[in-house]
């Protein structure tokens, strides 16, 4: 007699609040987790880059050398290397267990936004408000970058790589001011208050092993893209508070969630370790659970007060990490049991 299969768990979202990390860097820029999620780092406006076990709230190691805030990093595949961009313009490549800078790549014309390694972390890729894509071989000495992708209109806000393709979104926007005729409808702006408007727009991905680039035109600023895990979708959210969920190869639109605010800040999405959850940063404090397929809201998890500018979900497991003001929140989900010294 066979018996059925077991019904798979429902997915358990991290909504207990484990641990707050006061991270010492004056306001964290952003928050990541490295490849297996055993450990954070976090990107400090006081020009530092901390490693940290978040889920004992232990710092491991500081590491300085750029010459002003740093606003992304990432881990390579063998957690040997780290690399980070920032307000200096410059990439950075870091020995993780040394703390010593290997390299500093420069070329970029403005603040480097976002940056990451491919899957064999022999490139990075950094992503910057000049409007450009940028590859830096890390084994050459050479200072110039292996290639330039320059399609975007807009600084380039987002880049997620996969094993052959590359995710970009755009967001800088140009400010406008309103127009003789607008004016003369009575519309206006507050003092010193600008409307922006976007140039760009778009979501780009890049096959580079078709050596084909695919565009997907979004029409609000984007300011955060990702590819979900199973890799048949993208993720973009924008400053109209949309996150859009599109089928990879065909553009096609295949859900939106709101709810949240995003309006003025560049912010993270990303999906749940199961992809069962689309999940948000808002400017009110709180981040957003989505169902993947039926576009409810599962949960608004209150934070604090301020903005929640950056997140971070673990690979495999149901634990989210948050960034606000000069901390990081560590959330498991309400059945964890934390180990001695972990809780």
């Amino acid at each position: 007699m066979a018996f059925p299969e077991p019904k798979p768990r429902p997915p358990e979202l991290p909504q207990k609040r484990l641990k707050t990390l006061d991270c010492g860097q004056g306001a964290v820029r952003a928050v990541r987790f490295n490849v297996d999620g055993n450990y954070c780092l976090t990107c400090g406006s006081d020009k530092t880059l901390k490693l940290w076990n978040p889920l004992r709230g232990t710092l491991l190691r500081t590491y300085s050398g750029h010459g002003y805030e740093v606003l992304d990093a990432a881990g390579s595949f063998d957690n040997s290397s780290l690399c980070s961009g920032g307000g200096d313009k410059a990439v950075v490549l870091w020995d993780v267990a040394s703390g010593q800078v290997v390299r500093k790549f420069r070329g970029h014309a403005g603040k480097v936004n976002t940056v990451q390694f491919n899957e064999e972390a022999t490139v990075i890729l950094s992503g910057s408000i000049d409007s450009s894509i940028r590859c830096w071989d890390c084994r050459s000495r050479r200072p110039e970058p292996v290639q330039t992708l320059d399609e975007a209109r807009d600084g380039v806000s987002s880049v997620k790589v996969s094993d052959h393709e590359i995710l970009a979104g755009a967001w800088w926007c140009m400010p406008v001011f309103p127009s003789t005729r607008e004016a003369e409808e009575g519309e206006s702006l507050e003092p010193g208050r600008q409307r922006f408007r976007s140039v760009d727009g778009r979501v780009r991905r890049y096959d580079l092993r078709m050596g084909q680039l695919f565009s997907d035109y979004v029409g609000s600023p984007i300011t955060c893209t990702c590819f979900s895990r199973d890799g048949q979708c993208t993720l973009v959210s924008s400053l109209d508070s949309t996150l859009r969920l599109l089928d990879k190869d065909t553009g096609e639109l295949l859900g939106e969630y709101k709810g949240h605010k995003n309006q003025e800040y560049k912010l993270d999405c990303c999906l749940s370790e199961r992809d069962t959850h689309v999940v948000s940063c808002s400017e009110d404090g709180k981040v957003f659970f989505w169902d993947l397929v039926e576009g409810a809201l599962a949960l608004a998890l209150p934070v604090g007060s301020g903005v929640v500018q950056s997140l971070a979900y673990h690979p495999t497991e149901p634990c989210l990490l948050t960034a606000m003001g000069g901390s990081v929140q560590c959330w498991r989900e309400e059945a964890y049991e934390a180990e001695d010294g972990a809780g």
